[in-house]
């Protein structure tokens, strides 16, 4: 499967444009990749700061598929929506989001996106 990762507050806690702390995401998105899944950074960032999150997937030792464009999509469609059968964003409706008092925004719960997964058969417990 092919699955489309946004980077802050999905990643990391939001600090754009610097890397915001560890939520968690880490250990999930090794184990989708052990698992056979390719990941695309799906994010807004560009230049530099694209540059800093993808060096973010390799201090973490996770495998990119591509960043912001999935390559393989060119073959069929010109369209520059980033084709994915998955999309894990902290603005997507239904994902679980974790709030925190005296941060200003909510950001990815990853224990609780870990076991949707499992729940979908995307993970195994």
């Amino acid at each position: 499967m092919i699955i489309a990762i946004d980077f802050d507050g999905t990643c990391v806690y939001h600090e754009y444009p610097y890397i915001g702390k560890d939520i968690g995401a880490a250990p999930v998105l090794k184990e989708l990749t052990e698992a056979g899944h390719k990941l695309i950074l799906f994010t807004m960032r560009d230049g530099k700061l694209l540059k800093e999150a993808e060096g973010w997937f390799k201090q973490n030792k996770i495998p990119l598929m591509d960043s912001n464009r999935n390559k393989e999509q060119t073959r069929w469609t010109s369209s520059p929506k980033v084709h994915a059968e998955l999309y894990i964003d902290d603005s997507a409706l239904g994902i679980p989001l974790k709030y925190e008092d005296g941060l200003p925004r909510p950001y990815v719960d990853w224990e609780k996106t870990r076991a949707m997964l499992v729940d979908f058969g995307i993970l195994d417990e």
